[in-house]
C-alpha cells in the first residue's frame, strides 16, 4: 500500500505562487497532481512517468511545473502565475508502472491517493 501525503496548499492572490509537496512512502512508475473544485470534476493537472517525461494540462502548461526527487520520493507542483480558476482541492496520486494511463492522466488507472490540499486563488 502506497501512502501519499500531500502539503503546500494555502490563499494566495491571483498572479502569486504555491509549491505543493507529496512525500510517498515508496517509489511508484507513475505519481501525477489532480485537482477538483466545488461543482465540478476531478481533472488532471500534471504528470510524471517512469521514464522521467512529463504531461501537462492545457490550462497549466508554461505556468506550472512537476518534478520529482527519487531520492527522497517526493513529487512537487510548482505553480506560477495563479489564477482564480486553478482554486481547487489537489491531489497527489501514483500508480504503477507508466505509459499511456499517466501521460494521459486517466485518474481513474492511479491506485494510490492523498487525502489533498487546498488552494485558493483571490482576484
Amino acid at each position: 500500500q502506497v501512502r501519499l501525503v500531500e502539503s503546500g496548499g494555502g490563499s494566495v492572490q491571483a498572479g502569486g505562487s504555491l509549491r505543493l509537496s507529496c512525500v510517498a512512502s515508496e517509489n511508484t512508475g507513475c505519481m501525477g497532481w489532480f485537482r477538483q473544485a466545488p461543482g465540478k470534476e476531478r481533472e488532471g493537472v500534471a504528470a510524471f512517468d517512469s521514464d522521467g517525461s512529463t504531461s501537462y494540462a492545457d490550462a497549466v502548461k508554461g505556468r506550472f511545473t512537476i518534478s520529482k526527487d527519487d531520492d527522497k520520493n517526493v513529487l512537487y507542483l510548482q505553480m506560477n502565475s495563479l489564477k482564480p480558476e486553478d482554486t481547487a482541492m489537489y491531489y497527489c496520486a501514483a500508480g504503477l508502472g507508466g505509459g499511456g494511463y499517466c501521460r494521459e492522466m486517466l485518474g481513474d488507472l492511479f491506485g494510490y491517493w492523498g487525502q489533498g490540499t487546498q488552494v485558493t486563488v483571490s482576484s
